[in-house]
Formats: C-alpha cells, sequence, structure tokens
C-alpha cells in the first residue's frame, strides 16, 4: 500500500492533493495509520450522524494538532478510503478543540476543497451560509460523544486556505517524516 502520509501535498500542476479517508455518507470514523500503513476503524459517529461529504488530509502537511492538515471535499458522490482527489481549496473553518481534563485547546482546522476537475464546482469560490452553519453543526456532533468539544472559531476564504496548507507544509518539512 502506498504511503499516504508522505505523498506531496501538490501535483506537478500545483493542484492541492487530498487523500480520502473517510467517504461521504460513511458512519463511522476511518484514520490512516501511518504505522501500519492502513485505513483503520476509528470509531462510530453519533447516532444519525453521517459524513457530508468525503473527508480526509493533505499529505506531507502538519496541522497544529501534530496530525496531517484535515480537509472536507464538496462532492455530490462518495469515493473510498485511499482516493487521491486533486482539489482547490475554497476555504477553511478555523476550530479548536479540547480534551476533556485538560486545559488547552488545541487548533484543529478544517480545510475545505472542490475537486480541481468537476467543472460543476468550477464557480464556487465560497459556502452558503447555511452550508457553513450544517457543517459547523456536523463537525460538534462528530465530535460530541467523544471525550473532545469542539469549538468554531470563524470561516476564512481560499487565501486563508492556501496559507494554512504553506505553513502546514513548511512545519512538515522542519519535523521528522512521518
Amino acid at each position: 500500500m502506498p504511503d499516504y502520509a508522505n505523498l506531496p501535498c501538490r501535483d506537478d500542476d500545483g493542484r492541492l492533493l487530498v487523500v480520502v479517508e473517510v467517504p461521504r455518507n460513511s458512519l463511522v470514523k476511518v484514520k490512516y495509520s501511518t504505522d501500519l500503513k492502513v485505513f483503520e476503524f476509528g470509531r462510530p459517529l453519533t447516532l444519525g450522524v453521517a459524513y457530508p461529504y468525503d473527508f480526509g488530509f493533505v499529505p506531507s502537511t502538519k496541522a497544529d494538532d501534530e496530525d496531517p492538515l484535515d480537509a472536507m471535499v464538496l462532492f455530490d458522490c462518495p469515493t473510498w478510503p485511499g482516493i487521491v482527489v486533486p482539489a482547490r481549496e475554497i476555504g477553511i473553518v478555523k476550530m479548536t478543540q479540547k480534551e476533556e481534563g485538560k486545559d488547552e485547546r488545541v487548533r484543529n482546522d478544517r480545510l475545505i476543497v472542490v475537486p480541481a476537475e468537476d467543472h460543476r464546482f468550477e464557480h464556487v469560490d465560497e459556502l452558503s451560509k447555511r452550508t457553513r452553519e450544517e457543517l459547523e453543526q456536523f463537525f460538534a456532533l462528530s465530535a460530541k460523544m467523544t471525550n473532545k468539544k469542539v469549538h468554531i472559531e470563524g470561516w476564512h476564504g481560499p487565501k486563508a486556505a492556501r496559507k494554512a496548507v504553506e505553513e502546514a507544509a513548511k512545519k512538515y518539512v522542519k519535523g521528522a517524516r512521518r
């Protein structure tokens, strides 16, 4: 199996690469294990909650939570774990999470992207207020039965999303490879 965590974060055309961990409509959290180099069962979501879109990570990045930068791929069909989606950043939701019993909050932002080659999304540069609110509810509900409390700090556009990718890629290069 490929070492997904160490793929480049962009392809030769400069498109962002997103590795799908969890397909749209999944009722289960799936996580790529860098040790085993497989996709592992993480946990079930709360009853009635499903992933609204494919969810995964940007390879060769390191976010503030020490994991690769998370990304949600807005697309109207599910793919499956291990698919690499060339994508375009349209925004980022700034979030923090706090584990029960700990004092500190940890940043755990989510990139919002669209497939780069899907012409149905070529005009999409931002999300509607309603879609942002629904995604906020999903992020909060998907963490509800864990020991983490999520706090949404705000939404930012494509420029901030690209900057977050650049910073996470630099942090990855400075740190030890996973």
